[in-house]
Parts: structure tokens; C-alpha cells; sequence
């Protein structure tokens, strides 16, 4: 969650990527159907950072291409919450977040039991290449969606908590619910992970 400059290198990407992103799945045991799998990421500051430096690096941008994309992408995570989310269950029709009439709803929760409505679920018709190969848990057999809520609430409130210690999505419908969670270090002095000798803030 915290902000700040990132040294990066384009080959921690799916390190970075792995650590914000969680998956989990609704089994019924007496069918053993699997009623909805879910994988997200949420793209917080950390990923964002991560994110365009891999991306500059395949597309080959300049300098001056980065910073303008880096800037960009940085700005949308102080703007909302973003994640992007590929999810599979028995109906395709019935797991389709976008329309009014899907068997699940998608809620911002934290710790705190605060929980928040999406302001925009964007439904992504044919995943390609971009996402297939940044989010290479996309396949054929999984929809994909970008799922964007407010930072704050109608009265100026914040959507996550200021001492909430996890955030996450719930996912709940008629056939069950499930939730992912992404610990939130708010330490002055956050802990730092090491990878491939760059110490990474948490």
C-alpha cells in the first residue's frame, strides 16, 4: 500500500505479480461442481510500478515514453481501486459480473466490515495477448474483467479503513460466497522483501 519510488527490473514482474494476486474457488462437495474460481490482482502502487517497467521493456518505449505511462498508471491508483479479475464457474452466463442479472455480486471489503459496490465492472470480450501474457492466469476458459471502486465514499469517507489490516473482494451469490484478502502493512518502518538483490517495501 505504500507509495514511493520502486527499483525495478523487468524480469521481478511476475514476482511482483504474484505477490498481489490471490485465487480461490467454491466447491460443492455434494456435486463436487465447481461453482465459481476465482484469481485476482489488485494493482496497487507496487504493481503499477512493475507493470510498466516490464511493459516498457517489450514494447521498447523511451524514457520519456515511460515516465509519461508511469505517471499515468500511478495516478489511477490514488484515483480508485483497481484489480483485475478472471474468474470461471459452471454457467458462463451465470458468472458474467457485467450484466444486471448475474448469479454474483462483487463487493471492496476490509477488515474494518466496510463494503463497498464497484464503480465500474468492465467485461474484456476476447483477453489477447496483452492479457494473456500480464495476466497469464486468462484463458479461454475464464472470463476476464476490470473492476475499478471509489477511494472514498459519498460523504468523504475512506472505502478501506485507515487502521484496516487486510483488504479484499467478496464474492456472493444464491450458491455460496468467498472472499480474497491482501494483508496491509501500515508500519512506519514497513518490513521489505528481497528479490534478486533490490530490497522491495512492502
Amino acid at each position: 500500500m505504500r507509495t514511493g519510488p520502486r527499483e525495478f527490473v523487468a524480469s521481478q514482474y511476475p514476482q511482483i505479480l504474484s505477490r498481489w494476486t490471490r485465487s480461490k474457488s467454491l466447491i460443492t462437495l455434494d456435486k463436487l461442481d465447481d461453482l465459481l474460481t476465482v484469481t485476482a490482482t489488485y494493482e496497487s502502487w507496487e504493481f503499477r510500478w512493475a507493470y510498466v517497467v516490464r511493459y516498457a521493456q517489450d514494447f521498447r518505449l523511451t524514457v520519456e515514453q515511460r515516465r509519461v505511462l508511469l505517471d499515468k498508471t500511478l495516478a489511477q491508483t490514488q484515483e480508485r481501486h483497481n484489480f483485475y479479475v478472471a474468474l470461471y464457474g459452471t454457467n458462463r452466463r451465470w458468472t458474467d459480473l457485467s450484466r444486471p442479472n448475474s448469479a454474483w455480486i462483487v463487493r471492496l471489503i476490509d477488515s474494518d466490515g466496510n463494503e463497498t459496490a464497484p464503480t465500474t465492472i468492465e467485461i474484456i470480450p476476447k483477453p489477447g495477448a496483452l492479457e494473456r501474457t500480464y495476466f497469464p492466469y486468462t484463458t479461454v476458459f475464464r472470463q476476464a474483467f476490470r473492476i475499478q471502486f471509489p477511494r472514498t465514499t459519498s460523504d468523504g469517507r475512506p472505502t478501506i479503513a485507515p487502521d484496516a489490516t487486510w483488504l479484499g473482494l467478496r464474492f456472493a451469490g444464491a450458491e455460496g460466497n468467498e472472499e480474497l484478502h491482501w494483508d496491509i502493512d501500515r508500519s512506519q518502518d514497513a518490513p521489505t522483501a528481497r528479490i534478486e538483490g533490490v530490497d522491495v517495501h512492502l
